[in-house]
């Protein structure tokens, strides 16, 4: 077998390790970048309830369901959804008049 039990192998194993760590890391600081996203939007938006989608974004590192609730509180505007639903409502009781 070239190159076991010499300086060069130890530096392979040295040069894979770094790599392991490099990626494990960056894994790691992706997800956590990803995870933040409804935090990030919410202080962009100036959003009403950032308490609640901070507090969902970080039980979502344990139930990551409560974090795609997170995600629709961030980027919903509830007012602008209501008053749609509203219209709607409203627009489909005058036709049926």
């Amino acid at each position: 077998m070239p190159f076991v039990g010499t300086g060069f192998d130890t530096g392979l194993h040295i040069f894979a390790a770094v790599v392991l760590i490099a990626t494990v890391a960056a894994a790691a600081i992706g997800f956590w970048k990803f995870h933040e996203v409804p935090i990030h939007q919410a202080h962009k938006n100036s959003h009403q309830q950032l308490t609640l989608i901070t507090t969902l974004t970080w039980i979502g590192f344990i139930w990551h369901w409560v974090w795609v609730l997170a995600v629709i509180v961030a980027f919903v505007d509830a007012e602008k959804a209501i008053a749609k639903v509203r219209d709607i409502w409203k627009s489909e009781g005058n036709e049926s008049c």
